[in-house]
């Protein structure tokens, strides 16, 4: 073959999708799903019995796993909706920025430098930056990563 039909793969994700279809009345407590773009955990479900137009209804209590705000949502429990994949990673703290940008090591030396500090709950980006005192102590931080979005959501003291 000539070189004229080579190509650069910039991509290998496989075309991974971040979410995947299911059926609202399969979604279970405890577990994740979609309302309006934001991942959620789902707090509660109730189920109310088909009416005359024919559909049973799924009640969920959500919190939004980013920003802990509650969400209510009404879903027929025969109709599609989506559910995220959350993948959460253990990372070390290397740095913490004057910007609140962490620099993050895993155990095989990749580096990571777009998360921040949390938002939520209010106090933790506090106690990170604490824990860590200037780097005196080793920390290992807990990123959680759906739907195109990182969060710092935990954090242990591994040395001091």
């Amino acid at each position: 073959m000539s070189d004229d039909n080579e190509y650069a793969v910039e991509n290998a994700d496989a075309g991974a999708s971040l979410e995947i279809p299911m059926e609202a009345g399969q979604v279970k407590k405890g577990g994740y799903m979609n309302i309006k773009g934001r991942p959620v955990k789902v707090l509660n479900i109730s189920v109310s019995k088909t009416g005359k137009h024919g559909h049973a209804k799924c009640n969920f209590e959500t919190v939004d796993i980013f920003n802990g705000k509650k969400i209510m949502d009404m879903v027929p429990s025969t109709h599609g909706t989506t559910v995220p994949i959350v993948n959460k990673t253990e990372w070390e703290i290397a740095n913490i920025d004057d910007e609140d940008f962490l620099s993050l090591f895993d155990e095989g030396g990749e580096q990571k430098d777009d998360v921040k500090l949390p938002t939520y709950p209010d106090d933790l980006a506090k106690k990170i930056r604490e824990a860590w005192n200037d780097g005196e102590n080793t920390v290992m931080v807990t990123v959680q990563a759906a739907m195109g979005m990182e969060e710092v959501v935990d954090f242990k003291i591994i040395q001091e």
